[in-house]
């Protein structure tokens, strides 16, 4: 079967299980209103607005009501009225929300629609469904969590109660994705940033900003530094830019426009607007226009880790990976259209060279196209053939480096085709960690030139690119891919020494020195406590090495080193040699 059958196949029973569900709350409330109930990646959800709030203990009944309704055998029947059948209909059982749907539905012309029942459940659907109730295996869905959800995602809105679940063709499908939704919950950034204190975040300062505590930025100092030494090998200029800007710069750019929904209300200074910066794009641009430029002077490489703003509803701000406050590893390279080519294949070395220093795997690229019928976002698009000549170059440098790449149409940014980095998720849900983007439409806005061979006045080609994406996202994406077990090289604290008793204080203050000016991150706990406690808070906190001294390990100048990765194991080594050791393992990024 292929692919596109088998999703196909796969919406189908999500949305048949969806109705199944909404069958079962109205069996259970009788007077539910019913909202929407879509087929998601990760399963189903639908909306209701009930008599009282739902509990936790509710979806084990519901389960039980839908395992009935699935062995009942009940055929799901589908019916095509018009809309006024429809609305009268839908009137009759007060189902509000479903009557607001209809007449949007009415309002742009369409006289036909499709009702689906289920038992006693009826609703407007488009479908379609399986035959039958019974077509779900009893054993192989769950009803996951309750949450909250503004009708029609308006918070002017009632909110409703969304109930999500998940469901798969057999019972050892659902066992394995609960196993990994276990695992990942043990991963999630947000609960590992607070035990091992790496960021925070506080209702009084905001929602969406975070805190970086003394752990965690140390860990996005190194990045940082890591990425600016690399950066600066491979030929870029650091600049440092305004965290707001007039707002005539935003409407230049186009921002104003396209992405108003997500800045910030302007603030009034002095009788002109000012907006916080939502990104970096335009305010190198006028850092590119500052002076004359000829073609000798191209390739420039602007690079910049200024913190951006941008307002995230807060339903959907999720610790560092949705956040209203963030730096991103951000760069534009001004090129001539000659070197454009080059400067891509430049940058997808750069990309591989990072993610295999970060140990990071089974990631893909995706060329991210327009699609022109979408006139909101592309209808400003004049010159077509220069979007797809770029688009062209990029996809000849992404099938002459040999790496695993998909197109996806209507993904593009409003200026141009790019290039996203693709990963799993530790959820398994695919995200985007990264990009790069070719841009021939900021030129033409911010009327930027350079003086060609010949002595004419021509335009660069832009290319936005970020290996990092954002550091704060990055900097997620590790803790989960990790479980905060960082490597050596990044970890906040890389050796921990526990002397046996307060005896030997001072052997780990001389074995602290040593490392300490060898810039190795080391501390000393000589807590009140007992030894193995003391040895479990520092295994809690996942430090790569714990160095633990006693009467013969100051005698014979050893440590006994307990590796993070080889809990039960504790080997004996001479100071000297375990500092030659971990030098290395540092150096190498292992």
């Amino acid at each position: 079967m292929s692919n596109s059958k088998r999703e196909i196949k796969n919406e189908i029973l999500k949305h048949s299980t969806a109705h199944i569900l909404a069958t079962a709350v109205l069996e259970m409330f009788p007077e539910t209103k019913f909202g929407i109930g879509p087929a998601i990646e990760d399963g189903f959800y639908y909306d209701f607005d009930l008599p009282r709030t739902l509990i936790p203990e509710d979806l084990e009944i519901l389960e039980e009501k839908m395992r009935t309704i699935i062995k009942s055998k009940f055929p799901f029947e589908r019916q095509e009225i018009s809309i006024d059948e429809a609305l009268e209909h839908f009137k009759k059982l007060g189902q509000n929300y479903k009557v607001e749907l209809l007449e949007d539905l009415k309002n742009k012309n369409e006289t036909k629609v499709s009702i689906y029942k289920t038992d006693g459940f009826v609703d407007l659907c488009r479908g379609p469904h399986l035959d039958s109730t019974d077509k779900v295996n009893p054993q192989a869905f769950k009803l996951t969590k309750i949450s909250g959800a503004y009708w029609k995602g308006n918070e002017k809105n009632k909110q409703l109660q969304r109930i999500y679940g998940v469901v798969f063709n057999d019972k050892k499908q659902l066992k394995q994705y609960l196993f990994q939704q276990e695992e990942a919950k043990k991963r999630d950034h947000r609960k590992l940033g607070e035990e091992l204190n790496l960021f925070m975040i506080s209702e009084e300062v905001g929602k969406g900003l975070p805190l970086w505590l003394p752990n965690g930025a140390f860990v996005r100092k190194k990045l940082e530094d890591y990425m600016y030494k690399i950066e600066r090998k491979n030929g870029y200029d650091f600049v440092y830019t305004p965290i707001l800007a007039n707002e005539k710069l935003y409407q230049q750019s186009g921002h104003l426009a396209h992405y108003n929904d997500d800045m910030y209300n302007p603030i009034d200074i002095e009788g002109e607007n000012y907006y916080l910066k939502p990104m970096n794009c335009p305010h190198h641009h006028i850092i590119y226009n500052h002076n004359l430029k000829s073609y000798r002077d191209l390739p420039i490489r602007l690079s910049d880790f200024s913190p951006i703003h941008r307002f995230e509803r807060s339903g959907v701000l999720t610790g560092l990976i949705r956040a209203r406050c963030f730096s991103q590893n951000d760069a534009h390279i001004y090129c001539r259209q000659d070197q454009l080519k080059k400067e891509i294949e430049n940058t997808l070395n750069l990309f591989k060279e990072v993610y295999k220093d970060f140990k990071i795997e089974n990631y893909w690229f995706r060329l991210s196209l327009p699609d022109f019928k979408n006139k909101e976002k592309y209808g400003d698009i004049k010159n077509k053939e220069m979007w797809g000549k770029s688009a062209e170059i990029a996809r000849k440098v992404l099938d002459k480096s040999g790496e695993k790449y998909t197109e996806e149409s209507g993904e593009a940014a409003f200026y141009g085709p790019k290039i996203d980095v693709q990963i799993k998720n530790v959820n398994g849900k695919e995200d985007t960690i990264a990009t790069m983007q070719i841009d021939f439409y900021m030129p033409e806005r911010f009327d930027l030139e350079f003086t060609n061979s010949k002595g004419e006045k021509e335009r660069p080609v832009i290319f936005h690119r970020a290996i990092m994406g954002s550091f704060d996202r990055f900097f997620a994406f590790l803790i989960e891919q990790t479980g905060g077990a960082f490597p050596l090289w990044l970890s906040p604290t890389q050796v921990s020494i526990v002397p046996v008793s307060e005896k030997f204080n001072d052997y780990a203050e001389e074995i602290r020195q040593q490392l300490f000016t060898k810039d190795i991150r080391v501390k000393i706990n000589n807590r009140d406590e007992s030894l193995g406690k003391r040895i479990r808070e520092e295994e809690k906190q996942k430090v790569p090495y714990i160095l633990v001294v006693g009467e013969k390990e100051a005698k014979e100048k050893t440590v006994a080193v307990r590796a993070r990765n080889e809990k039960n194991k504790q080997e004996i080594v001479l100071l000297d040699k375990f500092i030659e050791n971990i030098l290395k393992e540092i150096k190498e990024k292992r």
